[in-house]
């Protein structure tokens, strides 16, 4: 696996807002490689109040009633270059916190294989991505399940490519860590949410967190990222593409991904645009 390369990868999630942005809402640079991903499908159930984990029995949270599994299929048909993903886990779901929660790893590992087999094939989808926040189980628990689901659904065939998500949390950085130390191999690439960091990061101190992951993960193709949410809390979006361009000048840029086409669309996906104009000119390396 390559580390600290120039690429043109371009990745932006979708669907978690239920605001009706659509595929074909998103401009779509041919020159780039792009994927789609849906946010999200979480092992939780909400037919209990406060939702509960169903132990790797995965439910749809991404609006499927406008990213549907024919809207995928057309997204795909038109543009040779779009892939589309789907993301476990997030932040909270009915506005409750999501937990990594198991009964024991067998069985999470058979449950998540079986219910994201459905999940993935009936939506023609291509890829994971791996955006647990939150744990109830020891990082070694975590990978053994995670790390073992990801090796399974590729070796059926069911799944291209898997990432992770992770951000610069102690406790979230434990458990990612030790999971790509042991099946990095497994794990296409890194989402990192760079846009975690505070608001007063200058692009000096992005370059400098971007640097610390590459140590965090060594092999690992890592990609920038910002937000477009209207947030006093995050990396300014400038700051960011400053970083993404600096980054690209040292050779480091694999790619760019956003959270997310729902936030953007308000904004006339300005950013969607000029970050796959910047990737469309990278010295491919991949």
């Amino acid at each position: 696996m390559a580390t600290a390369v120039n690429s043109n990868l371009f990745r932006d999630y979708i669907g978690a807002i239920f605001n009706g942005v659509k595929f074909t809402d998103v401009p779509i640079n041919p020159k780039v490689r792009f994927d789609f991903i849906l946010a999200f499908i979480i092992d939780y159930t909400t037919e209990t109040n406060p939702p509960t984990p169903t132990n790797g029995k995965f439910n749809i949270f991404w609006q499927n009633t406008v990213l549907t599994p024919s809207a995928v299929a057309s997204i795909k048909q038109s543009n040779p270059n779009v892939r589309v993903a789907v993301s476990m886990g997030g932040a909270t779901v009915n506005d409750r916190p999501v937990f990594f929660n198991i009964t024991s790893v067998d069985s999470w590992v058979n449950n998540a294989v079986e219910s994201l087999t459905g999940i993935i094939q009936d939506n023609n989808l291509d890829g994971i991505d791996i955006d647990y926040e939150q744990f109830q189980v020891d990082p070694d628990t975590f990978t053994e399940c995670v790390g073992r689901l990801i090796t399974v659904l590729k070796a059926k065939g069911v799944i291209k490519f898997a990432s992770i998500a992770p951000f610069g949390n102690a406790e979230v950085q434990r458990h990612y860590m030790a999971l790509w130390a042991k099946y990095g191999a497994v794990i296409d690439y890194i989402n990192f949410q760079f846009y975690a960091y505070g608001a007063s990061t200058t692009e000096a101190q992005y370059v400098d967190f971007f640097n610390q992951q590459i140590v965090n993960y060594p092999g690992g193709n890592i990609l920038a990222s910002f937000t477009t949410a209207a947030t006093t809390t995050s990396v300014p979006v400038e700051t960011a593409l400053s970083a993404c361009r600096t980054l690209q000048k040292e050779g480091k840029l694999y790619g760019i991904f956003i959270w997310a086409a729902d936030h953007s669309r308000s904004q006339g996906f300005k950013y969607e645009t000029e970050s796959q104009a910047l990737l469309a000119n990278a010295t491919i390396s991949y």
